[in-house]
């Protein structure tokens, strides 16, 4: 895996557990947490929310799923 790609999926699953900690969160929110632009935090959710971990019930917050996934 190159440089890039480790350092989306590390942001992605701290994403996710943030989401997981303070959610329902909007875009903004996460993207003022990380300090990352709200296209950046749009391009991680998708990936999020494509694998099923993270939706969007009322437009613009997002909150995890029940999916079980195992974060190591």
């Amino acid at each position: 895996m190159n440089q890039s790609t480790t350092r989306m999926l590390s942001r992605a699953k701290a994403v996710y557990l943030f989401i997981r900690e303070n959610g329902p969160v909007t875009t903004s929110q996460i993207a003022e947490e990380f300090g990352i632009t709200d296209r950046t935090v749009q391009r991680d959710l998708h990936l999020l929310a494509y694998n099923g971990l993270v939706n969007s019930p009322n437009r613009g917050r997002w909150k995890i799923t029940k999916k079980k996934v195992k974060i190591s």
